[in-house]
């Protein structure tokens, strides 16, 4: 019990030491945007047939339901990334290290996003492609030897690039900026989707 306090002591003091309360914050709220947006294209898309499948209170509460969901997963993905940062080196400062991770955790979403699409979507490898990987023998090792060398590539060159240019680390703050106004207003939805929520399991 005394070990895993001490643990704790040591990962509370380094992330005071690493981050500030501002950089935390703008870092969840970075966090917040793409997650609530691709929640509420979805929401919106599948609105439509829930009301003409049930009612209009229905598909609000699946909309409030995924809200919520959406506010959760980012607490998550926040933490993540908060803990990845104390990996960083030490002598840089607050803002090039929220950006860094701000940086890592966009390129996670686009592959996030792009999976989804491609499993909604029904979207697989050439059939030759998809036979050539079965006849090596080892069909997942070479699947996720292929899958690095394309992610990869896209997780490298942006590194690259904000370790290099002295323009990456003022353009990626003012992103994180301008999305902050949208996130505040998707917080401010997911505290009504969390009303309806409670509404809807007292009623």
């Amino acid at each position: 019990m005394r070990h895993r306090g001490y643990i704790l002591k040591n990962m509370i003091n380094s992330i005071t030491s690493r981050y500030t309360r501002q950089g935390l914050w703008s870092l969840f709220l970075t966090c917040v945007f793409p997650q609530h947006l691709w929640t509420l294209i979805f929401a919106f898309r599948d609105m439509s047939w829930l009301i003409s499948r049930t009612n209009l209170w229905d598909a609000i509460g699946n909309a409030s339901y995924a809200m919520v969901y959406a506010f959760l997963e980012c607490l998550a993905i926040f933490c993540v990334f908060t803990l990845l940062g104390l990996f960083t080196p030490k002598h840089w400062e607050v803002n090039r290290r929220i950006a860094f991770m701000a940086l890592l955790f966009f390129i996670a979403t686009i592959w996030g996003m792009i999976s989804q699409l491609l499993y909604l979507w029904n979207i697989w490898p050439p059939l030759p492609m998809m036979q050539f990987i079965a006849n090596t023998g080892r069909p997942l090792l070479v699947t996720y030897l292929i899958s690095l060398a394309v992610v990869v590539p896209t997780v490298a060159l942006p590194v690259f690039i904000f370790m290099r240019s002295k323009k990456a680390l003022p353009s990626l703050l003012d992103i994180m900026d301008r999305l902050s106004l949208l996130s505040i207003l998707y917080l401010f939805l997911d505290a009504i989707g969390l009303v309806i929520v409670l509404i809807r399991n007292i009623s």
